[in-house]
């Protein structure tokens, strides 16, 4: 089993394409990729761990990650590696743009993980505060297709290189 897993959570396929971009940047041989909603169960076999989320509705998480909400509120990553990307519309929703990454983060961070992966504002145009850990960082990577496809392969390449080293790659 490889010691690194990837689970995201997608409704209309964006985040599962950018997971899989990430794996393979990474190594696909070195990572397990898994949907949250078929397997969130396995994520307490892993020490390292890159979790991918949209932002729905009006600031929603998810909706396989909310259903899995219960059961992640009750793990403990004491110990563990996390690193985050989102998917959203900063220009359609720049109130709510990567609030279900921002949700994740809180969660993660109450119940103990170690976080890597920071990802620069520079760039982006959005209010909502919850996805940022300072003015000048998300808590992970942004993307957003909707308004900047053209950014998505070099953003990944780059915090490719950011998470690598403290994933051991």
């Amino acid at each position: 089993m490889n010691k690194i897993a990837l689970f995201y959570g997608t409704y209309t396929g964006v985040t599962g394409m950018v997971a899989q971009k990430i794996a393979q940047e990474l190594g696909k041989d070195r990572i397990d990729v898994y949907n949250i909603c078929c397997d969130g169960d396995k994520m307490a076999d892993y020490d390292y761990l890159i979790i991918g989320t949209s932002t729905w509705s009006i600031g929603e998480l998810q909706e396989d990650w909310d259903a899995f909400m219960p059961k992640l509120q009750v793990m403990d990553f004491n110990g563990k590696t996390v690193a985050l990307f989102g998917t959203g519309d900063q220009i359609g929703y720049p109130d709510t743009f990567l609030d279900g990454m921002g949700m994740l983060y809180e969660t993660f961070q109450y119940r103990g993980a170690k976080f890597v992966g920071f990802w620069p504002t520079t760039g982006y145009d959005f209010t909502s505060p919850l996805p940022l850990l300072d003015h000048d960082h998300f808590v992970g990577l942004a993307i957003d297709e909707d308004n900047q496809p053209e950014l998505t392969d070099e953003r990944i390449k780059e915090w490719c290189k950011i998470i690598r080293p403290a994933f051991g790659l």
